[in-house]
C-alpha cells in the first residue's frame, strides 16, 4: 500500500478515535434509577462517546485511606497489572500479574481503534504474564522479597491451592501445578485440565474448592460457573 495512503488512513482513524474520546457522556445521578427513569433519544455515532479511565500508578508515599484503627503498608511495588492476591499457608502471598497476550494481529481499522482505546487504560501494555510470590523476610525487618513463582503464562487470573496442587485460571486453560510448601518457584510444566474453548465457555477467571474436592470455576462470559473434578472432567 502506498505510504501516503497508509498515512491518510492512520490520520482519519486517529481523528475518529480522538473524537469519540473527547465527547463526554452526560449523566444525571437523580435520573439513573427509579421505577420509570427517562430514556434518552436514540442517536447515531460514527464512534460512540467513550470515557476510558487512564492507567495511573501509585506515586511514592501514596496509599489508600483506611478506617480508624486500621493500618496499611506497601509490601511490593513494580507489579505488572496485579489481578488477584492469594494467601498461601504460612503467610506467603501469590499475585497474578496479568497483561493482554497481544496475540491478535491488527488488520482492520476497527482493531486499530479498539487497541488505541484499550491502551489508554494500560490494557495493551507489554509486560509479563506470571505469578509472583511475596515472602516476608526473617528477622522481623518488615521487608518482603518478591520471587517469580510461575512464568510464561497466557494471562493468569484466579488461583486455588487444593492439597499439594495449585490450580491457575490462565484465561485459555485451567492449569494444575505440583505445589510444595517453602518453594519460591515452580519449574514443572502445568497440566491442562481443559483447553477446549467451547468447554470453557469463555475465559476462566476465578477458582475455588467445593466440598467434594472439585474445582469450581467462574467464567467471564455469561456469568457461568462450572466444575472440574480431579480427574479433569
Amino acid at each position: 500500500m502506498n505510504r501516503s495512503i497508509q498515512s491518510g488512513i492512520f490520520l482519519v482513524t486517529f481523528a475518529v478515535f480522538a473524537g469519540g474520546c473527547n465527547e463526554r457522556a452526560r449523566y444525571d445521578a437523580e435520573h439513573q434509577a427509579g421505577s420509570n427513569p427517562p430514556m434518552p433519544a436514540a442517536r447515531s455515532f460514527l464512534t460512540p462517546p467513550m470515557q476510558v479511565p487512564r492507567y495511573v500508578r501509585w506515586r511514592d508515599g501514596d496509599a489508600p485511606k483506611v478506617a480508624d484503627g486500621l493500618k496499611i503498608e506497601r509490601i511490593a511495588s513494580g507489579l505488572h497489572h496485579p489481578r488477584q492476591v492469594y494467601v498461601l499457608p504460612y503467610g506467603d502471598i501469590l499475585v497474578a500479574e496479568s497483561n493482554s497476550p497481544n496475540e491478535e494481529a491488527v488488520t482492520t481499522p476497527k482493531q486499530l481503534i479498539a487497541g488505541l482505546t484499550e491502551s489508554r487504560s494500560g490494557k495493551k501494555a507489554k509486560g509479563v504474564n506470571q505469578i509472583a510470590l511475596l515472602r516476608k523476610r526473617a528477622g522481623g525487618s518488615g521487608e518482603w522479597d518478591k520471587h517469580v513463582f510461575i512464568e510464561h503464562l497466557h494471562s493468569p487470573f484466579g488461583m486455588q491451592l487444593i492439597g499439594d496442587s495449585l490450580y491457575v485460571a490462565d484465561t485459555d486453560a485451567i492449569l494444575k501445578y505440583p505445589y510444595q510448601s517453602g518453594e519460591t518457584s515452580i519449574s514443572a510444566r502445568g497440566i491442562e485440565l481443559t483447553d477446549d474453548e467451547t468447554e470453557l465457555h469463555g475465559a476462566p477467571v476465578g477458582l475455588a474448592q467445593d466440598r467434594d474436592g472439585g474445582v469450581v470455576i467462574a467464567g467471564d462470559v455469561g456469568n457461568v460457573v462450572w466444575r472440574v473434578t480431579m480427574a479433569g472432567s
